[in-house]
């Protein structure tokens, strides 16, 4: 049974971070426009977005080791960890525009200091440790980082790290104050109750099941009610994909020659969550380890803090699982029927090339609990099985394309994908994304309305200062934007004793 037709300006396909971040932004610029949204799942933030899905780091290459590279002169590449600090600077500035404006009411509700370090060990990682740290802070936007080798001062940053530990070989850490815990889930929820008071229209348990151009260039939508299986069909001028794992089949079926040649490989993640609460409170940071060899980027290992709920816990991970699926409620089939004549050549060259990815991920998924405990022993030496359960974290769709690099690139990031004329975008890929989110979607803003941005410019400026701008060029807007948003976003006490510090040392 088929409804009539419905027009509207803008449709969002999904209801995570990326939708909801750039409804937010249009609703700012353009309060006027109508805007849809529509999400398979019965609430705002269930797939990638929420918080038990992903690992609420604020992504700022604070103490990611995958963001800095070492080159083969020996000197550390930090460009990208430049970039990754910068977009998530304007992240940080939208949401305390958002709070200033009353838009949005506590902070606390998804955002906390938390300080983020490095941990390595063996004398060749502490050698790029300390590389890695001389490289960073001499840099503003990472002043205030400390590294340390001694073994007394790592017992106070990290006791539950170091109690019971065996130093028979060197070890060492950064740690910097100004780090931050986020839950994207309650962000997005947060967001999109701000977007309902603006009267946009979210539809949840509505699937989009096809996306097809329309004579006048518009799109149209075949959307199904989840619940009574009735369909209806949905048009909009622009059309955001921003459905996690289940963007790259709209993609495709939107038919845009942009969309073609591109694939996706599916890889799950697994976390350990602590259920004692006296393990819990003794540990109180996120800290990042050094991927294994084989091992994709977004396997690094890493012992967090996370707050959720007003809850403080811990977990470690993430281990690599292997489904098929692109979604953690999508299908089995999802990885065979995203293989389309366009991009199977590139989906081959990829399986051939990614051997140590796929050894990588059969390991992963035949660990044991035991042998997953020896490798969390690497990071408590102490820790017992029976403080620790397993948490079945969100699907990440890493995207495969050709590239100058070779055919078949397994990408590690977050891509916008777009039609030459601006009126459909998708969003795929996987970490830094949540973190970065802003700075992604004021991009894709630029890219599909460029008619507007000049006529939009100053209203984005009194949203994010900084935008236009290279911080890295700009050292005391750096120190205005640290500290706005620190006391914006109510993380001043780790932000005024990392001032405290700098000043005595």
């Amino acid at each position: 049974m088929s409804n009539g037709q419905t027009r509207t300006d803008v449709i969002l396909i999904g209801a995570g971070i990326m939708s909801a971040t750039l409804g937010s932004l249009l609703k700012q610029l353009v309060p006027d426009w109508e805007i849809t949204v529509f999400e398979r799942l019965a609430n705002a933030g269930e797939e990638s977005s929420n918080e038990w899905n992903n690992a609420g780091t604020g992504h700022a290459a604070l103490c990611e080791l995958n963001y800095t590279v070492e080159q083969p002169d020996g000197s550390i590449d930090i460009s990208k960890a430049i970039k990754i600090n910068e977009e998530y600077q304007i992240s940080k500035q939208f949401w305390s525009y958002l709070i200033n404006s009353n838009l949005i009411r506590n902070p606390r509700d998804f955002i906390v200091s938390l300080p983020h370090m490095s941990f390595v060990q063996g004398e060749q990682n502490v050698t790029f440790l300390k590389k890695r740290f001389e490289a960073l802070s001499d840099n503003p936007l990472f002043q205030g980082m400390e590294f340390s080798d001694d073994p007394g001062k790592l017992m106070e940053w990290i006791p539950l790290m170091m109690k019971e530990r065996t130093l028979n070989e060197p070890i060492a850490a950064t740690r910097i104050e100004c780090g931050t815990d986020v839950n994207f889930g309650a962000l997005t929820r947060i967001l999109f109750d701000h977007l309902k008071s603006k009267n946009v229209d979210i539809k949840f348990k509505h699937n989009v099941d096809d996306i097809k151009r329309t004579s006048d260039g518009s799109w149209e939508l075949k959307v199904r009610n989840v619940d009574s299986g009735t369909v209806e069909r949905h048009t909009a001028k622009f059309v955001f994909i921003g459905g996690g794992g289940g963007s790259l089949h709209l993609l495709q079926k939107s038919g845009i020659p942009e969309g073609k040649g591109i694939g996706g490989f599916p890889v799950s993640g697994i976390f350990m969550v602590c259920t004692n609460p006296d393990v819990v409170a003794q540990h109180h940071a996120k800290v990042y380890g050094k991927a294994k060899v084989g091992a994709p980027p977004m396997s690094v290992p890493h012992l967090d803090t996370r707050y959720i709920d007003n809850k403080k816990s811990l977990l470690f991970g993430p281990f690599a699982g292997f489904s098929p699926k692109f979604l953690k409620t999508g299908s089995m089939f999802d990885l065979v029927t995203s293989v389309k004549p366009n991009n199977v050549l590139t989906m081959l060259a990829a399986g051939a090339k990614e051997m140590s990815l796929t050894k990588y991920l059969i390991q992963q998924v035949m660990l044991s609990k035991e042998q997953r405990m020896e490798e969390l022993r690497e990071f408590i030496p102490n820790a017992k099985n029976e403080d620790w359960d397993l948490v079945v974290a969100g699907q990440r769709v890493q995207v495969i394309k050709d590239t100058p690099a070779g055919k078949g690139t397994l990408q590690f990031g977050t891509e916008v994908i777009s039609a030459a004329d601006g009126s459909i975008a998708a969003l795929l890929g996987a970490s830094p994304g949540a973190s970065t989110a802003v700075s992604v979607m004021l991009e894709l803003i630029k890219k599909c309305f460029p008619q507007h941005i000049k006529a939009w410019e100053p209203k984005i400026k009194e949203m994010i200062p900084s935008y236009g701008v290279s911080l890295l060029k700009n050292p005391d807007l750096i120190r205005e934007i640290h500290a706005s948003t620190a006391r914006t976003l109510d993380l001043s006490e780790n932000l005024q004793l990392q001032i405290a510090r700098r000043t005595v040392s």
